[in-house]
């Protein structure tokens, strides 16, 4: 690296810049509860988001990185390596929020990518391969579901037309959105959509308990649990609440009850590792005195074991089915990513790193996906973890102290020095 050694390089990453930075971010988009949380609320692809990305466009240009995005709107910010012809060491994570969102859910993945360069910078080191740091389109799927569109656009793991037709609340389509997005984004280089990693590294908050409570510094995280989305359609009958007996009523609440408790007995895991969540229930027509037509319920289940995770999954429509007495039902598979093996090279690589720098470090597999999750088929991949506060995370109450940041940007300089250091 240009006779520059890795501490030289890890020294020049600043506490103080970055922190400012977050915070900085966190009052775009940003609010205050009555509790006194202070949380961020920046939908993707909106002017909040845009605003974003020209302040984080300034600093990297101030750095000395290029800039540019691809037809995804995915920004990439890099720092040019010995040999520009090598294929790019990765990191960074997401700008966009949860509509109730923290200060630090993916944007601290991208400021520490961007510390990455200014300590390059400031060290004056330059090393083989080029290092990118990038902010993936629509990670947390707050404004068009499901997310990370971005990096699954990037990977190939579905086409960009695949989200044309996603509406957000306000019927927006996912396509006009994007164009809308480039266009106010023309003046930036463009670049095509995909490419094969040399290795990709992703830095985020824990959004779990496990590294607060054991008092550990960082996390090697060695994969992502695989995830299965589904909605839920139980169609009834309107009917008279006041007049209509019980016997000849198609209630589709009840029948909707009905499904879900048996999916809970599905679902009873002992260990507790398999995460099941009911989490969204629309009831039509709504109202008080009328029994419902339609319940809509979504399902989101979770396990990092495939073993696990496709007989669950595959069981849900004939579970719903038997547990039915006078309605019918249909249930949509809307997402479904498979459990993330991280392989060796990018965890063993973060350890290396941790341990150099004297922090104490876990191994754990994230219970979150991220775009991670779909870099790991396509190149060697891996994340580190700092901790959060009570392991609150799509929350304003998310938070991370300023030391616990630096560590983890610090981490993720040596880890991508010596993964960008070999030709």
């Amino acid at each position: 690296m240009d006779g520059v050694t890795a501490p030289n390089v890890v020294a020049a990453v600043s506490e103080s810049r970055l922190w400012d930075r977050l915070m900085a971010m966190a009052r775009i988009g940003g609010f205050a509860t009555p509790e006194g949380d202070q949380g961020v609320n920046r939908p993707c692809l909106s002017a909040l988001d845009r605003e974003a990305r020209r302040l984080l466009i300034g600093w990297a240009e101030a750095a000395g990185a290029s800039v540019s995005v691809d037809p995804a709107a995915n920004l990439f910010l890099r720092w040019e390596g010995a040999d520009p012809s090598l294929a790019p060491v990765l990191t960074g994570s997401h700008m966009d929020s949860q509509p109730q969102g923290g200060r630090f859910d993916g944007i601290y993945g991208v400021l520490a990518g961007l510390e990455v360069i200014e300590a390059l910078a400031a060290s004056g080191a330059r090393p083989h391969r080029p290092v990118e740091v990038v902010a993936w389109t629509n990670e947390e799927g707050g404004r068009f579901a499901p997310g990370c569109t971005g990096s699954m656009s990037f990977t190939g793991f579905k086409p960009m037309s695949a989200f044309d037709g996603i509406v957000d609340a306000d019927g927006v389509r996912y396509a006009d959105a994007l164009a809308q997005h480039l266009a106010e984004e023309a003046d930036l280089a463009r670049r095509p959509l995909g490419y094969v990693p040399h290795a990709f590294i992703e830095a985020h908050i824990e959004q779990g308990p496990r590294l607060e409570a054991e008092g550990q510094d960082v996390a090697v995280v060695t994969g992502i649990q695989g995830s299965r989305w589904f909605t839920v359609t139980v169609e009834g009958r309107t009917d008279h609440a006041g007049t209509a007996p019980l016997s000849l009523r198609k209630d589709a609440v009840q029948d909707a009850l009905r499904a879900i408790t048996a999916l809970n007995v599905l679902m009873h895991d002992p260990s507790d590792v398999l995460r099941f969540t009911v989490g969204s229930v629309t009831v039509e027509p709504g109202t008080s005195n009328s029994v419902a037509r339609r319940v809509v319920f979504t399902i989101d289940l979770r396990h990092p074991d495939e073993g696990v995770l496709r007989p669950r999954g595959d069981a849900i429509p004939g579970v719903v089915q038997a547990a039915l007495r006078t309605c019918t039902a249909r249930v949509h598979e809307r997402f479904t990513a498979w459990p993330a093996d991280f392989g060796p090279t990018v965890p063993e690589a973060v350890a290396r790193a941790a341990a150099a720098l004297g922090l104490k470090a876990i191994r754990l597999p994230s219970g979150a996906f991220h775009d991670a999750q779909f870099l790991a088929p396509v190149c060697p991949t891996g994340m580190i973890f700092i901790p959060c506060r009570n392991g609150v995370s799509h929350h304003p109450g998310e938070y991370a102290e300023p030391a616990q940041c630096a560590n983890g940007a610090r981490v993720l300089t040596e880890a991508i020095i010596k993964l960008a250091g070999r030709p």
